[in-house]
């Protein structure tokens, strides 16, 4: 049996049917070797018999009960923690992630990338839909820590990226609230001095069910990664005594 190389943790909260396609398109266009770990919170959750339906049809799929909280941060570190490859992939189960870049990703994972983003404000990138305040967000964010704090991807809030095992046993995971961990974990990576690389990705807002993105409540905890890219940054480049 070929060894996995690489873990794809993907979070769900009640999308029943929807999932299926997502994952069918996984395994059409991936071909490193991998497992899928769809993520849910509570065993009544409608995507769970359908995990278990499309299961076996694929024996690289298996579901996962988040046992640390309910929350899609916990179902994320859940994941992490149940996978197994040297990469672990997170990707969303609305269809916004574009699977066909996931080898690409892999292949600068290993040539080194400890962070991999899939980047939608780089050259080749861009976004298609979404709330007009989310994608002011992340268009105001990524390019301003890239150019400024220089964190080393035009995208760190993008959660559709492949991190290296060894990174994550380097560090304690922080994060409290949603999507904060991509933003965590690269800034982490780029005030460490790791390697962060980036491949182009088209994002499409999803066109089945409904968005769990809590802006309001999340912002104050990516702010507070805002601030710690600006100090990671001073703290390795500071600046000039004057006269």
């Amino acid at each position: 049996m070929t060894a996995v190389e690489l873990s794809i943790v993907m979070p769900v909260f009640k999308e029943g049917e929807a999932v299926v396609p997502v994952i069918r398109a996984l395994e059409r266009d991936v071909r490193t070797p991998h497992e899928i770990l769809v993520v849910y919170d509570f065993d009544d959750d409608p995507t769970a018999p359908v995990i278990a339906r499309i299961a076996a049809e694929f024996s690289t799929v298996r579901g996962h009960c988040n046992d640390l909280g309910r929350g899609v941060l916990n179902a994320m570190k859940a994941g992490i923690a149940a996978s197994s490859a040297p990469y672990v992939l997170i990707t969303m189960a609305d269809g916004s992630d574009e699977p066909h870049i996931v080898d690409s990703m892999v292949a600068l994972a290993r040539s080194g990338a400890d962070v991999v983003a899939a980047s939608r404000h780089m050259p080749g990138g861009g976004q298609v839909g979404g709330p007009r305040v989310k994608r002011w967000m992340s268009r105001t964010a990524g390019p301003t820590l890239h150019r400024f704090a220089r964190v080393p991807t035009h995208d760190p809030t993008n959660d559709f990226k492949i991190y290296s095992r060894r990174f994550f046993d380097s560090l304690t995971v922080e994060s409290e609230a949603g999507f904060e961990l991509a933003l965590e974990l690269t800034v982490k990576a780029s005030v460490a001095g790791r390697r962060v690389a980036e491949v182009p990705t088209i994002w499409r807002d999803r066109t089945e069910g409904r968005s769990n993105f809590r802006l309001r409540k999340w912002l104050p905890h990516y702010l507070h990664w805002y601030r710690r890219a600006f100090v990671g940054r001073l703290r390795r480049d500071p600046p000039e005594a004057s006269g």
